[in-house]
């Protein structure tokens, strides 16, 4: 599962994110509904053409999971334990955590913040 800052270098064409795009079947890319509310604020945002013909093609390309009952579930307790422990995460980040968690998918950032979340699969493919 992209975060966003993931699908922003893949917009910027990093080179290395490209190559390991190059690596896996693109039905297996994903991304969290969040990273999509994302995207399209970005586009509202900026108001500019170009911007919303590419995210709106990519959009079309990936597989885009809605939240459910089960990401809240995951967000609720990780929210939880995470703030116990003080270990705060950005509050979009947080959802996108909890939901690739819920779908027990792996979340592909460049974002450390990610890390700190013990049930998360991380993977950085700019490295």
């Amino acid at each position: 599962m992209f975060d966003t800052n993931t699908v922003s270098l893949l917009f910027r064409q990093h080179p290395r994110l490209l190559a390991a795009m190059e690596r896996v079947p693109p039905s297996s890319v994903c991304i969290s509904s969040i990273t999509q509310a994302e995207l399209l604020y970005g586009v509202a945002k900026r108001q500019n053409k170009a911007l919303k013909q590419t995210v709106m093609m990519f959009l079309d390309a990936v597989t885009v999971y809605s939240w459910d009952s089960a990401a809240a579930h995951c967000y609720g307790v990780m929210r939880a334990s995470m703030e116990k422990q003080g270990r705060p995460l950005g509050a979009l980040d947080q959802l996108i955590a909890a939901h690739a968690v819920s779908r027990g998918a792996t979340i592909v950032t460049s974002d450390r913040a990610f890390t700190m979340v013990a049930e998360l699969e991380v993977e950085d493919w700019t490295q």
